[in-house]
């Protein structure tokens, strides 16, 4: 029997690559929906490739193209996530969630219903609405698997584990371009160079996130919300070689280090095919690279914006939209060139510690509208204060 798969934000990178994970073996699946908000000629390519008959297009002017352009063929297009219940009237065995940035969130939980494994490579939709993913997944009986390296690499070592025998998780950070700059050459830092990522490719946003450290920031509230553990077992060690993604010690005095080629294909292939013997090409056992892990702590001085850990709640917090949607705002003006590396630090740093802002700490998030509220709102101040 074939395996149905979804996947959310097909045309992105995590997207692409798990098509591509699967092209070889088509036969064995049937890919029963895919979604993009505006890349319709990768999504027309890969509608082709794996003949899909359902589509989720967000993005109303490449609705209208499409919904044209395939009017004679039997494939039904939709323009929002609210046609699901038709779309899969069955739950199918695997989701890969990846659209990107606080957009994801809805897509994902309306689909967890409809899926019995689902795939997360959205930080933001984690970080942000953990406790109401969490609450669809109980009462849906829904697997998840986690696809960032770091998160992928934990779940993977501490799987069928009791938490009360972790002490510490180890989330490993390339320190990316900044790395060996010293900080007054990092303070006037250009949106080129810090989009020159020495290991990883990956797009704009993520990449001044890791530029920034902020990705990591992003991954220890992931960690944490995940595998509901405290902060204070959560470290940061920044491995330049980006081959060690993570490590767990554990109280009965054994330590676990996760190591795998640089490349996202690793996780997303083990998410697709985590119960079975399917192999991968993968490169061989790095010697070299074993024998000088060269690990270290982060520089705070370097990377201030590690400083916003020491603030966040223990809990899910509406604190969290605050701080992410803060960090997405001050990106796209950074990259714009209407703010300076500098003053992008700054400003964060500042904003988030509004009163105003602060206060979030102790509201949970109780629906998705919440969120996508303070969202907007915080957005717009951002841009009153920086414009």
């Amino acid at each position: 029997m074939k395996k149905k798969i979804v996947i959310l934000g097909s045309t992105g990178s995590i997207g692409k690559t798990t098509l591509n994970l699967i092209k070889k073996e088509k036969t064995n699946f049937e890919v029963v929906l895919l979604t993009s908000h505006r890349n319709i000629k990768e999504l027309d390519k890969q509608t082709r490739m794996f003949k899909v008959k359902n589509l989720i297009v967000t993005d109303n002017k490449s609705y209208t193209f499409l919904k044209r352009k395939y009017k004679k063929k039997q494939i039904k297009i939709f323009n929002n996530y609210n046609n699901l219940d038709n779309i899969l009237k069955k739950k199918v065995d695997y989701t890969m969630s990846s659209i990107s940035g606080l957009t994801g969130l809805e897509p994902t939980l309306k689909i967890i219903k409809k899926t019995k494994v689902i795939a997360i490579a959205n930080k933001e939709s984690i970080i942000c609405g953990w406790n109401l993913i969490n609450k669809e997944l109980k009462k849906y009986k829904t697997d998840f698997i986690p696809v960032d390296s770091e998160h992928f690499s934990v779940w993977s070592m501490i799987r069928n584990i009791n938490h009360d025998l972790i002490d510490q998780i180890y989330i490993t950070a390339s320190g990316g371009p900044f790395l060996n700059w010293p900080l007054k050459q990092i303070l006037k830092a250009t949106p080129s160079k810090a989009l020159n990522h020495p290991n990883w490719s990956m797009g704009k946003k993520i990449s001044i996130d890791s530029a920034t450290m902020m990705n990591k920031v992003f991954e220890v509230i992931e960690t944490q919300r995940i595998f509901n553990l405290p902060k204070s077992k959560i470290k940061i060690l920044v491995h330049d070689k980006s081959y060690v993604h993570a490590i767990v010690k554990f109280k009965n005095g054994i330590n676990k280090i996760l190591a795998h080629d640089t490349n996202m294909k690793i996780p997303i292939f083990n998410s697709i095919y985590h119960n079975t013997n399917k192999s991968i090409q993968s490169q061989n056992l790095d010697i070299k690279k074993l024998n000088n892990l060269n690990f270290k702590h982060p520089n705070i001085k370097k990377f201030p914006f590690l400083k916003i850990l020491t603030i966040i709640p223990d809990k899910n917090s509406l604190f969290e939209t605050v701080v992410v949607s803060a960090n997405d705002e001050l990106v796209s003006l950074f990259l714009k060139k209407k703010i300076t590396y500098s003053e992008f630090q700054r400003k964060l740093l500042s904003i988030i510690n509004l009163v105003e802002f602060k206060a979030y700490k102790n509201k949970k998030p109780i629906n998705i509208k919440e969120i996508s509220r303070l969202n907007n709102y915080v957005r717009l101040k951002i841009r009153e204060l920086c414009i």
